[in-house]
């Protein structure tokens, strides 16, 4: 569990103690009563798992099933209106934002929602849904809706989730999100490029054709 307060010592810069941490960051508060529910569920106890689950939403905001796998030393901040479900799996190290839905797609049975591997990072709002994984070192975009398996080291953005920067073993910061990419803004400017030097043709001929009639 103290893997958990290191997480947020290392992520957020506004915690200043860890006496803080303990006493005020329900993202934590969830992961601990979650441990419970998880191990009550794991030896099968009926209903008692899904009250603290329950309880545990009421308190933190934060919507955790009992049976989904989630290892020490991950961060959920803020954490309000985040929804994990019961097949989730969410390895070491991985941060999530608020608002975030690990969920499924239907009424599928067995596994049936997303695997976060170590290191990811999952915006605020983001959709992760279905039996999927994302590899180790990715990030997803804020509001992104991501529905295929994301490759380690991926950034991914939109609706629908699309990658649009891998690392190639570069160090890519957990907490730089002012450097994702924006794939609209490339577009636009990829057809400004084109205007331009169309216009610059265009200008040309126009230049050729005017000396070409004034020679004649």
């Amino acid at each position: 569990m103290f893997k958990n307060i290191k997480a947020i010592r290392n992520f957020d810069p506004a915690a200043r103690s860890y006496i803080e941490i303990v006493l005020c960051y329900p993202g934590l508060h969830a992961l601990w009563l979650h441990k419970l529910a998880h191990f009550l569920f794991f030896i099968k106890i009926p209903l008692l798992p899904r009250i603290i689950n329950y309880f545990t939403r009421m308190f933190t905001g934060i919507d955790i099933h009992p049976g989904a796998q989630i290892a020490n030393g991950i961060m959920i901040d803020h954490g309000q209106g985040v929804v994990i479900g019961q097949t989730a799996i969410i390895e070491e190290g991985c941060l999530i934002y608020q608002g975030v839905t690990l969920g499924g797609t239907g009424k599928e049975s067995g596994k049936r929602h997303p695997t976060l591997k170590r290191n990811v990072v999952v915006g605020a709002g983001a959709k992760v849904l279905g039996n999927i994984t994302i590899g180790e070192n990715s990030r997803i975009g804020a509001g992104s809706v991501v529905m295929q398996n994301v490759p380690k080291g991926c950034t991914v953005v939109g609706i629908p989730g699309k990658i649009v920067r891998t690392s190639n073993g570069e160090d890519v910061g957990m907490l730089d999100h002012g450097e994702m990419p924006d794939p609209v803004a490339k577009v636009i400017n990829v057809l400004l490029e084109k205007i331009e030097t169309q216009q610059k043709e265009i200008n040309n001929l126009y230049s050729m054709i005017k000396n070409k009639s004034k020679s004649e």
